[in-house]
């Protein structure tokens, strides 16, 4: 296991968004694409080639899982999920942390507060 989180961050802006869209349940690549797309209010738009290499880079990582879903892709085959694992939801919430200490430094600093 990975002592120190920190090492690993910061995450890409695509990354995070596709960890964050797997926060609440699993979900297909689809709907990540148009998830992700949702919580950057447009500005990422992951094509199908970008999002699969993320999915696979963060599957060999161990930072999220493959399942066999209950529901059948368009071909009959089994659609795959994939879903955070504990690593991934670790890191996640360490970039948050650390996304949230950037946000309240800039806004004191902004708001003339001295560190």
């Amino acid at each position: 296991m990975i002592s120190d989180i920190q090492t690993l961050l910061p995450l890409t802006e695509a990354t995070f968004f596709v960890l964050l869209s797997l926060a609440p349940a699993p979900r297909h690549g689809y709907a990540i694409m148009k998830d992700v797309q949702g919580l950057s209010a447009g500005r990422i738009v992951l094509s199908t080639g970008t999002l699969y290499g993320i999915l696979k880079r963060l599957l060999e990582q161990g930072w999220i899982e493959r399942l066999e879903s209950d529901q059948p892709d368009e071909t009959g085959r089994p659609r795959k999920e994939y879903q955070l694992t504990a690593l991934g939801r670790q890191i996640l919430t360490a970039e948050l942390d650390r996304l949230q200490t950037l946000v309240t430094a800039a806004q004191q600093r902004m708001a003339g507060v001295e560190a």
